[in-house]
């Protein structure tokens, strides 16, 4: 295709319509400790065998995954997966559209004149169909020939334009286009955009030219701190050269700045097989910033580690991907994982923080009033403390089925044949006699349990928090919420991590609960889902491919590494 007489020309070579040199010219000049045997509800040393062996027993009656293993919401969510799969049909018709309305071949200029006669909106046709373009994954030289047709009408090329076009060069890894931009914009505008900015560190650490990305991502820290996808393209470019010094440093400010790394980061360093005794310990801290931070690895992250390990020329490691048992051992190499139960020191850390910040917050006094809470307080310490405490109402709507007294009453009378303290929390309107409420049944409960019924306007999960945190380590409690609104009441990281430790090993669950047949309890995990080692193996939870995962929930897969003799 060419368009004689001008001095932006566009020809065929090497089967791709190339930007001639001209054009560029023109443009330019327009310009732990080990775990002990489960211990049933719990529920402490203080009560004795009967009741563990009893509990135990309840628990593994029914080997339901737990709320917390990953995959469980999507089975939880099916009205929201129908949900998203009408908004991806939709999303795919909108995809369509956009690839309809889009050139399959290049167009002369006289072709693109008459497409934006048909076109509504005149004043914006260049951008939106390069927008369309980019959506559609567009054959670069149909982007070329728009851009020819722009040159010759407007003797210049907007900078959102030749972005648009930038993405779409990007995106399809054409690295030779790429640097024409960079040429043009370069010569023409005094100043980029970081987006500008990000797309060329992308396409650049591919290339023989990643070393011009270290000046890109000093021009972007004039302006905003890179991202940490910014880092890792650098990162990958680096080790891609062989230069492991300049990747490690990059690494190490991202990590100065607060950053996450992205996996594909990590997954760069693995797959280089970096191991003199240097390399291998910075490779060993990212396993340990894993842990810290309760990261999880994706499965292909994990193949890499996995390929790591076993490829070290000076110690021998072999890898398997394995599952733990209930009793928390590795089913592979039988080795006893952490203990899901927090230490003293760990448990008297959170209990202070939750009381100041979850239970005691600025905003309580939008969730009670001083006096109820003050006396809820009273109530707590008059008693010894409990086994479970238990969340009423929540249990009580666990199903449709039957009266809601019903069913709270037949939970409570389960736990309370295993001879356990029992702290149920309700609202006041729990006691008045209807049709949901009898009042037989309530009375009973109060036979059977200590009770405390707050406003009716008031929100008990503090005092679920409270009664259980204020009941020692052993106490558990039971609810159906997942108390994310209170662990993100915690500002430090490192205490929400131990708030939902605390809660995995701590939370009883229903189990596909039925009236009037067997009252059933999701299994209690009883070993820490988290990287961990000791010194000779690693034991690295990881997510399949596959399974969707939630903030809340853990990995059941694991990579299992064990040092050969």
């Amino acid at each position: 295709m060419s368009i004689s007489g001008l001095p932006f020309l566009v020809y065929q070579r090497a089967s791709r319509i190339v930007i001639h040199k001209h054009t560029l010219s023109f443009l330019k000049d327009c310009r732990t400790p080990k775990i002990a045997s489960f211990s049933s509800c719990a529920l402490g040393k203080k009560f004795c065998k009967p009741k563990q062996t009893e509990l135990q027993h309840q628990l593994r009656r029914y080997v339901l995954r737990s709320t917390f293993e990953a995959g469980a919401a999507r089975k939880r969510g099916q009205l929201v997966k129908k949900k998203e799969t009408v908004k991806a049909v939709e999303q795919t018709a909108r995809e369509r559209n956009a690839t309809e309305s889009v050139p399959s071949y290049p167009l002369t200029t006289s072709e693109w004149r008459k497409l934006k006669e048909l076109y509504r909106g005149k004043r914006q046709f260049e951008v939106s169909m390069m927008t369309k373009m980019v959506s559609a994954r567009s054959d670069v030289n149909v982007a070329k020939s728009l851009l020819t047709y722009v040159a010759k009408e407007n003797a210049s090329i907007s900078y959102e334009l030749l972005l648009k076009y930038l993405t779409l060069c990007v995106l399809g890894d054409h690295h030779a286009e790429v640097l024409d931009v960079y040429e043009i914009m370069k010569s023409r505008f005094k100043v980029l955009d970081t987006s500008a900015y990000s797309l060329f560190i992308k396409s650049f650490s591919q290339t023989e030219n990643w070393q011009e990305c270290l000046t890109f991502l000093e021009d972007i820290k004039r302006v905003i701190t890179p991202s940490p996808r910014n880092y890792g393209h650098v990162i990958a470019g680096a080790l891609r050269h062989g230069c492991a010094t300049v990747a490690w440093q990059l690494y190490d400010e991202m990590l100065a700045t607060d950053l996450t790394p992205h996996p594909e980061t990590w997954k760069a360093f693995y797959d280089h097989k970096l191991y003199s005794d240097e390399n291998k310990s910075k490779l060993m801290s990212i396993l340990v910033y894993m842990r810290n931070n309760q990261i999880y690895p994706s499965e292909s992250l994990a193949k890499s580690i996995k390929s790591w390990f076993e490829s070290d020329p000076n110690i021998s490691w072999k890898g398997s991907w394995t599952t733990v048992a209930r009793s928390g051992q590795c089913r592979h190499c039988s080795s006893s994982l952490e203990s899901i139960h927090l230490t003293e020191e760990e448990y008297d850390v959170l209990k202070k923080k939750v009381m100041n910040d979850v239970i005691l917050g600025s905003d309580v006094f939008n969730k009670t009033t001083p006096q109820e809470l003050q006396h809820f307080k009273d109530f707590v310490k008059k008693r010894h403390s409990y086994d479970v405490v238990i969340d009423g109402l929540n249990v009580a709507n666990i199903t449709n089925r039957g009266r809601q007294s019903e069913n709270l009453l037949e939970v409570v009378s389960h736990l309370a044949e295993l001879n356990l303290r029992l702290l149920v929390l309700g609202r006041k309107h729990m006691l008045k006699p209807s049709r949901s409420w009898d009042r037989s049944n309530m009375a009973t409960i109060q036979q059977k349990a200590d009770c405390f019924f707050t406003e009716n306007i008031s929100e008990d999960d503090p005092f679920l928090l409270y009664a259980t945190l204020h009941s020692g380590n052993h106490c558990r409690f039971l609810s159906q919420d997942l108390m994310r609104d209170h662990k993100a009441c915690l500002t430090d990281s490192g205490l929400r991590r131990l708030f939902f430790k605390w809660q995995r090993g701590h939370q009883l669950v229903l189990a596909n609960y039925n009236p009037g047949r067997s009252v059933n309890f999701q299994v209690v995990p009883i070993y820490d889902t988290i990287v961990q080692t000791n010194g000779t193996s690693w034991h690295i939870p990881y997510d399949k491919d596959e399974v969707e995962r939630c903030t809340y929930e853990v990995p059941t897969k694991w990579l299992c590494l064990v040092q050969k003799n």
